[in-house]
Protein backbone atom coordinates (compact mmCIF):
# COMPACT_ATOMS: atom_id res chain seq x y z
CA UNK A 1 0.00 0.00 0.00
CA UNK A 2 1.27 3.18 -0.68
CA UNK A 3 1.55 5.96 1.46
CA UNK A 4 1.75 9.75 1.04
CA UNK A 5 3.86 12.27 2.45
CA UNK A 6 2.29 15.65 2.70
CA UNK A 7 4.88 18.22 1.53
CA UNK A 8 4.43 21.77 2.60
CA UNK A 9 6.70 24.81 2.24
CA UNK A 10 7.41 27.98 4.42
CA UNK A 11 8.20 29.77 1.55
CA UNK A 12 6.04 31.08 -1.53
CA UNK A 13 8.62 31.54 -3.79
CA UNK A 14 8.82 29.59 -7.24
CA UNK A 15 12.48 29.27 -6.80
CA UNK A 16 12.69 29.00 -2.86
CA UNK A 17 15.81 27.25 -1.14
CA UNK A 18 12.38 25.43 0.84
CA UNK A 19 11.36 24.12 -2.36
CA UNK A 20 14.86 22.48 -3.79
CA UNK A 21 15.28 21.35 -0.68
CA UNK A 22 12.14 19.60 -0.18
CA UNK A 23 12.14 18.43 -4.17
CA UNK A 24 15.73 16.88 -3.63
CA UNK A 25 13.93 14.71 -0.53
CA UNK A 26 11.21 13.80 -2.59
CA UNK A 27 13.47 11.88 -4.74
CA UNK A 28 15.17 9.47 -2.07
CA UNK A 29 12.19 8.35 -0.63
CA UNK A 30 11.97 4.88 -0.98
CA UNK A 31 9.16 2.62 -3.73
CA UNK A 32 6.08 2.35 -2.05
CA UNK A 33 5.80 6.07 -1.14
CA UNK A 34 5.07 9.16 -2.44
CA UNK A 35 5.43 12.76 -1.86
CA UNK A 36 2.55 15.51 -2.73
CA UNK A 37 3.78 19.14 -2.16
CA UNK A 38 0.66 20.60 -1.00
CA UNK A 39 -0.77 24.06 -1.82
CA UNK A 40 -0.81 26.98 1.31
CA UNK A 41 -0.61 29.73 -0.09
CA UNK A 42 -3.99 30.06 -1.80
CA UNK A 43 -5.87 29.59 2.14
CA UNK A 44 -7.39 32.67 3.38
CA UNK A 45 -6.15 33.71 6.95
CA UNK A 46 -8.17 31.24 9.85
CA UNK A 47 -10.86 33.09 11.54
CA UNK A 48 -12.63 31.46 13.57
CA UNK A 49 -16.00 32.93 12.63
CA UNK A 50 -15.63 30.69 9.09
CA UNK A 51 -16.05 27.88 11.47
CA UNK A 52 -19.09 29.05 13.91
CA UNK A 53 -20.94 31.40 11.74
CA UNK A 54 -19.86 30.39 8.33
CA UNK A 55 -19.48 30.14 5.66
CA UNK A 56 -16.34 28.26 5.33
CA UNK A 57 -13.97 29.03 2.84
CA UNK A 58 -14.20 26.36 0.16
CA UNK A 59 -10.21 26.40 0.36
CA UNK A 60 -10.32 25.23 3.99
CA UNK A 61 -12.44 22.40 3.08
CA UNK A 62 -10.39 21.32 0.47
CA UNK A 63 -7.15 21.66 2.33
CA UNK A 64 -8.51 20.21 5.46
CA UNK A 65 -10.02 16.92 3.26
CA UNK A 66 -6.36 17.13 1.49
CA UNK A 67 -4.47 16.90 4.55
CA UNK A 68 -7.06 14.40 6.57
CA UNK A 69 -5.81 12.05 3.31
CA UNK A 70 -2.47 12.24 3.84
CA UNK A 71 -0.34 9.69 5.80
CA UNK A 72 2.61 12.27 6.96
CA UNK A 73 3.59 15.75 6.72
CA UNK A 74 7.07 16.66 5.83
CA UNK A 75 7.42 20.59 6.29
CA UNK A 76 10.48 22.41 4.63
CA UNK A 77 10.51 26.10 6.20
CA UNK A 78 13.19 29.64 5.89
CA UNK A 79 12.90 31.55 9.29
CA UNK A 80 10.99 34.43 9.48
CA UNK A 81 12.26 36.93 12.37
CA UNK A 82 13.13 33.73 14.10
CA UNK A 83 9.87 32.03 13.46
CA UNK A 84 7.72 30.07 11.25
CA UNK A 85 6.36 32.26 8.15
CA UNK A 86 2.76 32.85 8.38
CA UNK A 87 1.62 30.85 5.76
CA UNK A 88 2.76 27.82 7.29
CA UNK A 89 1.35 28.73 10.92
CA UNK A 90 -1.81 29.71 8.86
CA UNK A 91 -2.29 26.21 7.55
CA UNK A 92 -1.48 24.78 11.00
CA UNK A 93 -4.30 26.33 12.16
CA UNK A 94 -7.20 25.81 9.34
CA UNK A 95 -6.34 22.19 9.39
CA UNK A 96 -6.20 21.96 12.62
CA UNK A 97 -9.71 23.47 13.37
CA UNK A 98 -12.52 23.89 14.07
CA UNK A 99 -11.93 22.59 17.89
CA UNK A 100 -11.99 18.57 17.98
CA UNK A 101 -11.19 18.46 14.17
CA UNK A 102 -7.81 18.62 14.04
CA UNK A 103 -7.08 16.39 10.96
CA UNK A 104 -2.86 16.20 11.71
CA UNK A 105 -4.00 14.42 14.97
CA UNK A 106 -1.56 11.81 15.01
CA UNK A 107 0.47 12.05 11.70
CA UNK A 108 4.00 11.52 11.77
CA UNK A 109 5.42 14.61 10.54
CA UNK A 110 9.64 16.13 10.04
CA UNK A 111 10.71 19.40 9.48
CA UNK A 112 13.74 20.80 8.21
CA UNK A 113 14.33 24.52 8.37
CA UNK A 114 17.23 26.37 5.55
CA UNK A 115 18.97 29.60 5.74
CA UNK A 116 21.52 31.41 3.95
CA UNK A 117 22.50 32.29 7.39
CA UNK A 118 24.74 29.82 9.82
CA UNK A 119 22.07 28.84 12.03
CA UNK A 120 19.80 26.90 9.37
CA UNK A 121 16.76 28.43 10.81
CA UNK A 122 17.14 26.69 14.62
CA UNK A 123 14.24 29.47 15.39
CA UNK A 124 11.40 28.33 12.80
CA UNK A 125 12.93 24.64 13.78
CA UNK A 126 11.68 25.22 17.51
CA UNK A 127 8.54 27.26 17.34
CA UNK A 128 7.36 24.83 14.33
CA UNK A 129 8.19 21.39 17.06
CA UNK A 130 5.96 23.66 19.34
CA UNK A 131 3.12 23.62 17.10
CA UNK A 132 3.32 20.00 16.19
CA UNK A 133 3.37 18.83 19.60
CA UNK A 134 0.23 20.89 21.07
CA UNK A 135 -1.45 19.07 16.82
CA UNK A 136 -0.14 16.03 18.53
CA UNK A 137 2.37 14.58 15.38
CA UNK A 138 4.76 12.41 16.55
CA UNK A 139 7.64 14.09 15.21
CA UNK A 140 11.08 13.24 13.81
CA UNK A 141 13.57 14.02 17.39
CA UNK A 142 17.13 12.88 14.59
CA UNK A 143 18.63 14.03 12.47
CA UNK A 144 18.16 17.33 13.09
CA UNK A 145 17.67 19.23 9.99
CA UNK A 146 18.86 23.04 10.24
CA UNK A 147 20.07 23.81 6.78
CA UNK A 148 22.49 26.66 7.28
CA UNK A 149 24.32 28.50 3.91
CA UNK A 150 21.88 26.83 1.97
CA UNK A 151 22.70 29.24 -0.96
CA UNK A 152 26.48 27.63 -1.18
CA UNK A 153 25.08 23.84 -1.83
CA UNK A 154 22.14 24.79 -4.63
CA UNK A 155 22.52 25.37 -7.90
CA UNK A 156 19.47 28.01 -8.52
CA UNK A 157 19.69 27.93 -11.93
CA UNK A 158 19.00 24.42 -12.31
CA UNK A 159 17.14 23.98 -9.32
CA UNK A 160 18.97 21.13 -7.72
CA UNK A 161 20.94 20.31 -4.44
CA UNK A 162 24.77 20.14 -6.20
CA UNK A 163 26.72 19.09 -2.80
CA UNK A 164 27.25 15.27 -2.47
CA UNK A 165 26.96 15.56 1.15
CA UNK A 166 24.18 17.09 1.86
CA UNK A 167 22.32 14.70 -0.43
CA UNK A 168 23.87 12.39 1.57
CA UNK A 169 22.32 14.04 4.77
CA UNK A 170 18.94 14.45 2.80
CA UNK A 171 19.41 10.91 2.51
CA UNK A 172 19.77 10.18 6.33
CA UNK A 173 16.37 12.49 7.07
CA UNK A 174 14.30 10.67 4.61
CA UNK A 175 15.50 7.22 5.78
CA UNK A 176 14.35 7.94 9.22
CA UNK A 177 11.13 10.06 8.80
CA UNK A 178 10.24 6.47 6.65
CA UNK A 179 10.93 4.45 9.85
CA UNK A 180 9.09 6.62 11.91
CA UNK A 181 6.29 6.71 9.24
CA UNK A 182 6.36 2.85 10.06
CA UNK A 183 6.20 3.11 13.52
CA UNK A 184 2.85 4.49 13.16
Amino acid sequence: MTKTIGIFLGSLRQGSYSRIIAQELAKLLPAGYVAKFIEIGNLPLYNQDFDDVGPVPDEYIKFRAEVKQLDAALFVTPEYNRSVPAVLKNALDVASRPYGANVWDGKPAAIISVSPGAMGGFGANHHLRQALVFLNMPTLQQPEAYLGHVDQFIDEDKGEVNNQGTKDFLQSIADAFVQLIERY
